[in-house]
C-alpha cells in the first residue's frame, strides 16, 4: 500500500491523526483530489482543491459550512477532521454507506436537506442564483421560438428575484445538494462536497426534487407521491429544529431554476454564455439528460406550478405555450428518467 507522503499533507495534521498511508483516489470533479487515506489504520477522505482562481474561495466556503453544518444534531453533514488552509487540503470523516433498499430515499435526503438549512450562516457568502440577464436571454429564446411574451412576464420574473433576494440571509445552502453528494449512511443521509456553500433562501434548494436536480449531471425526475412524503418530511424536521416557518416560495424558486441558462451545462461551462441562444442551434447530452429535455421537463413543473397564480399569470401563460411549442418542435425528446428510489439507482 503506498505511503501518503504526495498527498500533501501537514506535519500538523500527521500530529493530529497520525501518519498517512493512500488507500486510493477517488473520482472527483476537475477542480479537486480526492482520496482515501488511513491515519495509523483509522480510514479517512483528504480533499485537495486545486485549479481557479476562486479556489481559496472554495476552501473557505466548505471548511466554514462544514463547521457550522456540524452544530446540527443529527449532523448532516461529514465531519471535518482536519484541514490546513496554506495547502487548501480538508481530511473529512469517511462515511460508511448504508443500505438504500431500506428507506426511502428522497425523504431521507430533504431531512437531511432540512437539517442543513437549519444551521448557523455567519462567515458564508450570499446566494447567487438567477440574474437580471437570465431573464432577458430566457425572454429572448422564447422569441426565438416564434412564443408571444405575455406584457406582464418581464415584470412577474423580476418580481420572483425581488423575492427570493428577500430571504438570501435565510439558510445555509450547501450550493450543489446532488445526489452524489448526499451519502446514504445507516444513520440518514450526510452530505459532502461543500465547496459552493452559500447562505440564501432555501426553497432553492428544496426545490431540486420538483424541478429535477438542476446543477446535477444525474437529473432526473421523482413519482409526485415520493416529492410530497419529502416535502412534508422537509417542513416537519424544520419545525422540529425551531423554525416554525420557513422562507420563501416553491413555485419562485422553481421559476429561477427554470430561467437560469447556467442550469444547462456542467459547472465548469457556466457563467458569461448565453445557453439559450446556443440551445435554438443545437442541443447536447450531459449525464441522464439533453439540454432540450431538462428544458422541457422544468417549463412542465413551472407551468404547472404557476397555473391560476394571481402574481404569475404571465408566467403561466408563457411557459404552458412554450412547452407546447417545444414538444411540436423537437418530438423526439424523451422526459428525464424516473426514478423510483435514488435518482443514481434509477428503476431501484
Amino acid at each position: 500500500m503506498p505511503h501518503g507522503h504526495d498527498l500533501l499533507i501537514s506535519e500538523a495534521i500527521r500530529a493530529e491523526l497520525g501518519a498517512p498511508v493512500l488507500v486510493r483516489r477517488l473520482d472527483s470533479s476537475p477542480r479537486s483530489d480526492v482520496s482515501l487515506v488511513e491515519f495509523d489504520g483509522a480510514p479517512a477522505i483528504v480533499k485537495h482543491i486545486t485549479g481557479g482562481p476562486d479556489a481559496a474561495d472554495r476552501f473557505h466556503n466548505e471548511v466554514t459550512a462544514l463547521r457550522l453544518a456540524g452544530q446540527v444534531r443529527p449532523s448532516p453533514v461529514a465531519a471535518l477532521l482536519a484541514a490546513d488552509p496554506a495547502a487548501r487540503v480538508l481530511v473529512l470523516e469517511h462515511l460508511q454507506r448504508g443500505s438504500p433498499a431500506e428507506v426511502r430515499w428522497s425523504v431521507e435526503y430533504a431531512v437531511a436537506l432540512a437539517r442543513l438549512h437549519s444551521a448557523p450562516i455567519a462567515g458564508l457568502p450570499p446566494y447567487r442564483g438567477a440574474a437580471p440577464d437570465d431573464i432577458d436571454a430566457f425572454l429572448s429564446l422564447a422569441q426565438r421560438l416564434d412564443v408571444p411574451v405575455p406584457a406582464s412576464a418581464a415584470a412577474e420574473l423580476r418580481a420572483v428575484l425581488a423575492r427570493l433576494d428577500g430571504d438570501a440571509a435565510g439558510s445555509l445552502l450547501h450550493g450543489d445538494p446532488c445526489p452524489d453528494n448526499a451519502v446514504l449512511t445507516d444513520d440518514g443521509i450526510r452530505f459532502v462536497d461543500l465547496e459552493g456553500a452559500q447562505r440564501g433562501p432555501a426553497m432553492v434548494e428544496l426545490a431540486y426534487l420538483r424541478i429535477g436536480f438542476p446543477t446535477c449531471w444525474c437529473v432526473t425526475a421523482l413519482p409526485p407521491a415520493q416529492v410530497t412524503a419529502a416535502e412534508a418530511a422537509y417542513h416537519d424536521t424544520r419545525r422540529s429544529l425551531g423554525h416554525p416557518a420557513t422562507g420563501g416560495d416553491l413555485t419562485d424558486a422553481c421559476v429561477s431554476w427554470l430561467i437560469q441558462g447556467d442550469a444547462l451545462v456542467q459547472r465548469a461551462a457556466r457563467r458569461g454564455i448565453d445557453h439559450w441562444a446556443a440551445l435554438t442551434r443545437g442541443d447536447w447530452k450531459w449525464g441522464t439528460a439533453t439540454a432540450r429535455e431538462r428544458l422541457l421537463h422544468r417549463l412542465d413543473v413551472v407551468a404547472t406550478m404557476t397555473a391560476g397564480h394571481a402574481q404569475l399569470s404571465g408566467v403561466a401563460a408563457l411557459t404552458d405555450a412554450m412547452r407546447s411549442l417545444v414538444r411540436q418542435r423537437w418530438p423526439r425528446l424523451s422526459t428525464l428518467p424516473m426514478a423510483r428510489n435514488n435518482p443514481l439507482t434509477l428503476g431501484d
